[in-house]
Order: C-alpha cells, then sequence, then structure tokens
C-alpha cells in the first residue's frame, strides 16, 4: 500500500475567506515504511498572511515573496498523491484547502486524484476519547521527540504524523519496525536411541495397614458430616459404615 502522510500551512483558516495554502509537504510510505521520498513546497498566496496565523507557523510574507505560486506547483502535487491514500491530521481542513487551490486551476478535487483520505484526527478521537489529541499531545502520548517542533511546519509536522499514525495502527513507538518474517526454528535431531526406549513401569506404592485406618477414619467423617453424601464413599458402593454416636 502507497500512502502519503500530508500537513499544510495556510494564510488563515478559511479557504472561503480567500485563505490560502503557503507550504503544503508529504512524506511517502509504502507498506508502512518511509521511502525517503517526500515532496515539500513554499508558495506565495498572492495575499497577506494573517497574524494568528503567523503566530502558529511563523512564515512571513516576506519570506513568502520569491516563493512559485500554487500553480506552479500544481503538477508535481497532483503526480506526488495521485493513487495513494493520503494520512492527515484534521483531514478536511487540508482537504479544503487543497480542494480549492485546485478548483482555482479548473483541476479534479482532491479526492479523485487520491485513491482515499484517512483523517488520523478522527482517529485519535475514537481510540482516546475525551482526551487532547492534537499531534503535540499524541507524540507524547505514543513517546515520539517532537523537541524540535517549536512551530508548525508542514515537513517536520507530517513526519511526526507518520510516526503517530504507525503507533495508533500498530501500537509501536518507532519507525524502525521489523517487517522481516521470523526466522525458521532450528532442526533438532532426535536421538531415536533414546526415545524409542521402552518407558520403565511406574511405581506402585500401596498404603499400610495404619495409613489405611487413618484414610477410613476420614471417609466416615466426611460421610458423616455431609449426611450420608460422600462421593467417594458412594464410589466405593458405600463400603463405609457411618460410625454411630455413643449414649450418654
Amino acid at each position: 500500500m502507497r500512502q502519503i502522510i500530508l500537513d499544510t500551512e495556510t494564510t488563515g483558516l478559511n479557504p472561503k475567506n480567500g485563505d490560502r495554502i503557503i507550504e503544503v509537504a508529504g512524506v511517502e510510505m509504502k507498506n508502512r515504511r518511509l521511502t525517503g521520498r517526500h515532496l515539500h513546497y513554499y508558495c506565495n498566496p498572492e495575499r497577506e498572511v494573517d497574524a494568528g496565523a503567523l503566530a502558529v507557523h511563523g512564515i512571513t510574507d516576506e519570506f513568502l515573496e520569491d516563493k512559485p505560486k500554487f500553480a506552479q506547483i500544481a503538477k508535481d502535487l497532483m503526480e506526488f498523491i495521485s493513487g495513494a491514500e493520503l494520512v492527515i491530521h484534521n483531514a478536511p481542513f487540508d482537504v479544503g484547502f487543497l480542494d480549492m487551490e485546485f478548483s482555482r486551476l479548473d483541476l479534479p478535487p482532491t479526492r479523485e486524484i487520491c485513491a482515499s483520505v484517512r483523517d488520523t484526527l478522527k482517529m485519535a478521537r475514537e481510540l482516546h476519547p475525551g482526551k487532547r489529541n492534537s499531534l503535540d499531545a499524541l507524540c507524547d502520548r505514543y513517546q515520539i521527540s517532537n523537541a524540535h517542533r517549536t512551530l508548525h511546519g508542514a515537513l517536520l509536522d507530517a513526519e511526526l504524523l507518520a510516526e503517530v499514525y504507525l503507533a495508533m495502527t500498530r501500537g509501536q513507538e518507532s519507525l524502525m519496525m521489523d517487517l522481516s518474517p521470523p526466522a525458521p526454528k532450528a532442526h533438532v535431531d532426535r536421538d531415536s536411541s533414546k526415545t524409542d526406549k521402552p518407558r520403565p513401569a511406574l511405581l506402585v506404592r500401596r498404603a499400610n495397614a495404619a495409613e489405611a485406618a487413618l484414610h477410613q477414619q476420614v471417609l466416615e467423617h466426611i460421610q458423616k458430616e455431609s449426611g450420608g453424601k460422600c462421593v467417594w464413599v458412594q464410589a466405593s458402593g458405600g463400603g463405609v459404615q457411618e460410625s454411630k454416636a455413643e449414649p450418654t
């Protein structure tokens, strides 16, 4: 299975209000292993970055001035995600922005380009109801180091999300998982000269007279206390007689 763990950064929160993508990144995973292939672009949004968004990702208008416009990177992005399953944290947000950018260029929506979309935020809420399920919270929960994440960044967040996704779906905490088949068990040659020998007869040790008498007393006591329902007595055909109380 080919998956692209994807993240975006934007000028604001609402594409319907004209907010645009300013950074997009994806890392490729095949059969639950990172391939080392990734896509990462900054984009000139042709508008200013909102102050609230700037506080989250730290990407300034000045930094974006000489970056390509989304139209210039759209073909590379489409080819990269084509036919893959997208894994995104809070997928409706990123897919909404991607669809807006594609529609500006008369391109098909995201779900027609990729095979499917998996939302890790929805997964996390189902696994951990009532708890914080931000990317930082999940990194802490699954013991994935994010000490180098002081601001949001699409490529770093995609790499962290890849580890979080694996931890949520396999219960493991590292990408360095061992998917190789188990080593074959060593063949043990059996010594037929030992296994073919007949076993010695079992030693039967019978109770002596004193032990038999003690056993008889125990059965009589059980028979009396159980009102004549001692199963060992019944199994032996009632061979134990109840002792009679002495007259007082």
